[in-house]
């Protein structure tokens, strides 16, 4: 079983637009994080051409699989704060965003929480992650499979209680 940092990072690589650089990364995917095997399985025998089309299906179509958590928790007015937050927190940890990804974009936390240990972010926003999952799973793409495993390396979430 792969630690949780190794994990995130796969799941990260993933979750980006499918290039070359992820396709050549595959086996090592595949060895290093076998949660992710269902996927990495699909995407090396999956044409780049024909996964590329499926990544932009799946998650340039509208916010429905959105890959930013804070469209999944905040509203419109509410994000701009969110983001600012994502950024004091990277910040605080000696990271910066690149500026090609709003500090929200899923595979930029998973890459931080990778490289900090720091599941804050996840666990903050897991009710969207769960929804993104579920989302995906009755969709039929293989990232649901992605979202699965990182879902599995987060703390259960907490259980109404009644008042």
């Amino acid at each position: 079983m792969p630690s949780d940092a190794v994990l995130h990072q796969a799941a990260a690589l993933c979750l980006t637009y499918p290039d070359d650089g992820l396709v050549a990364r595959l086996p090592l995917l595949r060895e290093a994080a076998p949660p992710l095997r269902a996927f990495t399985d699909h995407a090396a025998v999956t044409p780049r051409r024909e996964l590329a089309a499926h990544y932009v299906r799946v998650f340039d179509v509208g916010n429905r699989h959105s890959l930013y958590l804070s469209r999944w928790h905040d509203d419109g007015t509410r994000r701009g704060t969110s983001l600012v937050r994502f950024q004091d927190l990277y910040r605080r940890h000696g990271l910066e965003c690149s500026g090609e990804e709003l500090p929200d974009f899923l595979p930029a936390v998973l890459e931080f929480t990778a490289r900090t240990g720091d599941t804050s972010l996840l666990t903050e926003y897991r009710d969207g992650l769960e929804r993104l999952r579920t989302r995906l799973t009755d969709y039929g793409t293989p990232y649901a499979d992605v979202l699965d495993a990182v879902c599995a390396t987060l703390p259960a979430a907490p259980t109404a209680t009644p008042p």
